[in-house]
């Protein structure tokens, strides 16, 4: 995909976390706006009580009403109750869990935690896998989750291929725990994330080689990427940031920073783009390709990413704004980025500090935000400031979501 499609160097989650990022995607908003964070809690639990409200407007719903079948595959991670699940907000239809892979434990009494997570074993967490409101199995046999949903995934798209077709695939791994099938255990040099990697690399082989297939590849836009950077708390088990700063958790660009690929044969051309872009845009972009109106209702943060696409112009996303649990630690505009606040997470460092004045980097020249320029280019500060102050200008806030949960 990567080789034949164009290639995204600075595309970014909207939050360093899953629950909040696949918020913003689904509706091309900022998780602020619908309440999808938490004060005190960064993600849904099983014992959350609450979920995506009803009254957002999401990608499957906006496509279904231009005629389109859509279907998700994977984790949802939006609500566990029955009135936040896909098949409510506008999926017809689901196959996965409707959270992660690492939560409703069931340990055996003295086993650590940390030590689960190295040497798991699909009991210890009590995950059930769902058909649209149906549960299937409790827990899911894991090792075979990535097999599962890819044929699923192949099964959809060979069922609707005669039809407009919307297909959501967020695969569980490689979040912690790691689980592969026995096809993949083993068969790579870099452990069992390796292991995993490999096997979700095969998954999309197998969905990109049905659309071959079935003659649709020229009519059918597919995209890459990820909900948040690497758990690095986890070493070897979580993957790398390469030469960016820090990873899941952090407002750094480890934590943001994640992979964006748009493969369309005969539509978009192969290349790489520093344009800045973000996994909010796709709902604008992709509503906007399908002949669909962006709802005029509500604030839409998303943006139409097409002249970028199609080589037509530059993207229309000229800054970012880094959330962490509701607060502003960063925000970037053009090649600069400010951090307000930095903090490491998952008991790494830094310890939270408060900068005044703002760290200031260049990520074009330092993408590792190793060297402070804040005092070289204080007007650079002050158009960020500015900047900051008209992104917050009408911003109204939700109420915390995520900090409402049942009591023991």
């Amino acid at each position: 995909m990567a080789s034949e499609g164009l290639r995204w160097t600075s595309f970014y989650a909207q939050a360093p976390v899953c629950s909040p990022s696949r918020a913003a995607l689904l509706t091309g908003r900022l998780h602020l706006r619908s309440g999808m964070f938490g004060r005190h809690t960064a993600v849904l639990f099983p014992d959350s009580r609450s979920g995506l409200p009803t009254e957002e407007i999401t990608l499957a719903e906006s496509l279904s009403d231009l005629g389109y079948t859509t279907g998700i595959i994977g984790k949802w991670h939006l609500g566990h109750r029955p009135q936040y699940l896909p098949i409510r907000h506008g999926f017809d239809y689901w196959f996965g869990v409707p959270y992660s892979n690492d939560m409703d434990w069931n340990l055996p009494n003295g086993l650590e935690p940390r030590a689960a997570y190295f040497q798991p074993e699909t009991s210890y967490w009590q995950v059930p896998l769902i058909r649209n409101d149906t549960e299937l199995e409790r827990p899911v046999d894991q090792t075979t989750l990535t097999k599962r949903y890819t044929e699923e995934a192949v099964a959809f798209i060979e069922t609707h291929q005669d039809e407009p077709f919307f297909l959501y695939m967020p695969h569980s791994m490689p979040h912690m725990p790691l689980f592969v099938s026995d096809q993949f255990s083993g068969q790579s040099t870099a452990g069992i994330y390796g292991d995993v990697v490999e096997e979700i690399d095969w998954s999309v082989g197998q969905v990109i080689m049905t659309l071959e297939a079935a003659n649709l590849a020229r009519q059918t836009l597919v995209i890459f990427t990820s909900d948040n950077g690497p758990w690095l708390s986890y070493q070897t088990h979580a993957g790398s940031s390469g030469l960016l700063r820090d990873g899941k958790g952090t407002t750094f660009e480890g934590g943001m920073r994640v992979p964006g690929i748009f493969w369309w044969p005969g539509m978009i051309e192969p290349a790489v783009t520093q344009e800045i872009g973000s996994a909010m845009d796709l709902f604008t972009t992709v509503i906007s390709l399908a002949g669909g109106q962006i709802p005029t209702d509500r604030p839409i943060d998303g943006m139409d990413l097409s002249p970028v696409l199609f080589g037509t112009g530059s993207s229309p996303r000229e800054t970012m704004a880094y959330y962490r649990m509701g607060e502003l630690f960063a925000f970037r505009q053009g090649s600069y980025k400010a951090h307000f606040v930095t903090e490491g997470r998952y008991g790494l460092p830094p310890l939270r500090t408060d900068h005044n004045p703002p760290l200031l980097f260049n990520l074009d020249e330092d993408p590792g935000e190793l060297f402070d320029i804040a005092s070289t280019h204080p007007d650079v500060l002050t158009s960020i400031l500015v900047e900051v102050s008209r992104h917050r200008t009408n911003l109204t806030i939700g109420d915390p979501l995520f900090d409402s949960r049942e009591t023991p």
